[in-house]
């Protein structure tokens, strides 16, 4: 009789057990978002954070699908993605995020296919190589590659989690830095700076003509006391 009342005790136990694996198991299972994956960049597409069009720029270009209402945010760089992610308000997003492997595509037009997860990416932060807003965060899809660009234009190599504000602050002050030589550059090859050297040697030489004026003026002053006279 003790025998059957413990198998009973058991048979309770292990189908509660049963139950509630089961409801756990249902519980995740409507959890689980299904992947929506990349979507195209279309022409006239405007970034999120700057409003510029994004086909029109070259660089990586990266964008983020929100899991659950399908909201598309697309970025014509890679940092911009990153500096609108790191807002508070972003972090509890569920959001699928995407930026184009470089070393599958080309630079200048990256194409829609070689768009990959930006989690499980690499970035190049300081190279030579310049994107949408000057100085990049160039985005592969292996270390390996990013570590190419590294040694043959320089920067560093990160990995997502280590992509932070003070990356987001070094870009955008070596982009300052690039809009200001660039403006230069463009000031010197339109014959700017020519020109204002060329009236600043002008203000020179016309400055000393006042002076015999207000010299002649006096003289005829004198000249019109010493005739009342």
């Amino acid at each position: 009789m003790r025998m059957q009342s413990a198998i009973m005790r058991w048979s309770v136990v292990l189908f509660a057990s049963f139950l509630l694996t089961a409801c756990s198991d249902d519980k995740q299972a409507t959890d689980v978002v299904e992947v929506l994956g990349p979507v195209a960049f279309e022409a006239g597409d405007e970034c999120h954070v700057c409003g510029m069009i994004i086909t029109e720029l070259p660089g990586a270009k990266a964008q983020a699908v929100e899991s659950r209402s399908t909201a598309v945010r697309k970025f014509c760089s890679t940092q911009d993605m990153l500096s609108w992610w790191l807002q508070p308000e972003n972090q509890n997003l569920k959001a699928e995020l995407y930026v184009h492997d470089v070393a599958q595509t080309p630079w200048e037009n990256p194409k829609d296919e070689h768009l990959i997860d930006a989690r499980s990416a690499w970035y190049v932060a300081g190279s030579s190589l310049q994107g949408a807003m000057g100085p990049s965060l160039v985005s592969f899809g292996s270390r390996e590659a990013a570590e190419l660009l590294a040694a043959s234009k320089g920067g560093r190599v990160l990995s997502w989690d280590q992509l932070d504000l003070a990356v987001l602050q070094e870009l955008a002050s070596a982009g300052h830095e690039h809009a200001a030589a660039y403006g230069e550059h463009v000031m010197a090859e339109h014959g700017v700076t020519e020109v204002a050297d060329q009236q600043s040697q002008h203000d020179e030489h016309a400055a000393p003509v006042a002076a015999p004026a207000a010299d002649a003026s006096a003289e005829h002053d004198i000249h019109s006391q010493h005739q009342s006279h």
